[in-house]
């Protein structure tokens, strides 16, 4: 897959395809028609990585409701994200993106430093993508309390 450039709010986000906990291949183009939540983590099984899953699993009825469904994409494989979707009881889709290339496509795929170590990494992002197709919002280095009732309330109030 080939990226040229990053997302952009008001633009159409290119379609992708990675495959899910299950090994099936899910692409972004599946859910045309429907508002998507496009959550990027860093790793499974992870403190504030559960704690977002978990607010996501809790809010999934209200997200479901109001029209929009919730992926969530981190570098982890597919048995890694299944383990993690069953303790949790996560009633969304988890995809693998190891090679990084729809975390690179997002921009969320970046250096990032831990006690003076300078590495790549996934940084915690959140993207509305509306019915069409098209970004219409984006949350980027999320901190974990909150964020997905701010999610909610965007997806209620249609931006």
């Amino acid at each position: 897959m080939e990226i040229m450039a990053q997302v952009e709010i008001g633009k159409q986000v290119p379609d992708f395809t990675l495959p899910s906990g299950e090994g099936v291949p899910v692409s972004l183009r599946d859910y045309r028609g429907s508002k998507v939540i496009v959550y990027f983590y860093p790793k499974d099984s992870t403190p504030a990585c559960t704690q977002e899953a978990c607010d996501f699993r809790d809010s999934y009825e209200a997200f479901q409701g109001s029209g929009a469904a919730v992926i969530g994409i981190s570098p982890d494989n597919a048995r890694s994200h299944q383990r993690f979707a069953d303790k949790q009881q996560l009633p969304f889709v988890l995809l693998t993106d190891a090679e990084h290339e729809v975390c690179e496509l997002f921009g969320v795929w970046q250096l990032k430093k831990l006690y003076g170590r300078e590495y790549m990494g996934l940084v915690r992002s959140t993207f509305l993508i509306d019915e069409n197709g098209v970004l219409v919002r984006e949350w980027r280095n999320v901190r974990v309390k909150g964020h997905v009732q701010q999610v909610l309330e965007a997806v209620r109030s249609g931006a």
